[in-house]
């Protein structure tokens, strides 16, 4: 038996599996090794497996096995394999260290770094792998490294011609299960004379 993937954050009692025996007779379930910390209980009478407690998903996959004995003859019995594994929710979105910079950038630069981005995300694996990415272009002036968190000026600037400061909203992303989140930061980026 292989059911699907629990949440790490299942509370107690969540059903996990029906495991059933086909014999003529009634019998008894039993769980006989492998559940050693005590995450499962089972009902004897149907083979129902629920969580008994909060798991922890360092302790899993957890492989246990389950016994159906004869209800009137226990040296009857055959069991079988339970494969239960857990998945790593995405508790937290990325976080940038403020949520606002502002930069200077004089006017005449050539195509540029301006800043470098980092946010941080408290997950581990894919839920705390981040990407980055510009929510507004400001008219595609400018682009990020979605890798880097660099920020970068994609034209030269003229004081006089164009506005002389730009807001750009720069997001972080995770790659979480089962949703992605996100973190903000407002760049104000001032064009200098």
């Amino acid at each position: 038996y292989h059911p699907a993937p629990l949440s790490e954050q299942s509370p107690p009692d969540t059903f996990v599996v029906e495991v059933r025996a086909w014999y003529k007779l009634p019998v008894d379930y039993s769980i006989t090794s492998g559940d050693e910390k005590g995450y499962f209980i089972i009902r004897p009478s149907n083979g129902v497996v629920r969580t008994s407690k909060t798991l922890k998903l360092e302790d899993f996959p957890v492989n246990f096995k389950v016994r159906a004995t004869d209800s009137s003859n226990a040296a009857i019995f055959n069991e079988v394999e339970v494969k239960v594994e857990v998945i790593d929710e995405n508790n937290f979105p990325p976080v940038f260290p403020s949520s606002l910079l502002e930069e200077r950038l004089p006017e005449n630069s050539p195509a540029t770094q301006i800043v470098q981005l980092k946010a941080q995300d408290s997950d581990t694996g894919r839920n705390g792998f981040l990407t980055y990415g510009i929510l507004n272009g400001q008219g595609l002036k400018f682009r990020i490294n979605e890798t880097t968190g660099i920020l970068y000026s994609t034209a030269p600037f003229d004081y006089e011609e164009e506005p002389t400061e730009y807001q750009v909203v720069v997001y972080a992303e995770d790659d979480g299960i089962p949703e992605k989140k996100r973190g903000y930061c407002t760049v104000v980026i001032k064009i200098t004379d």
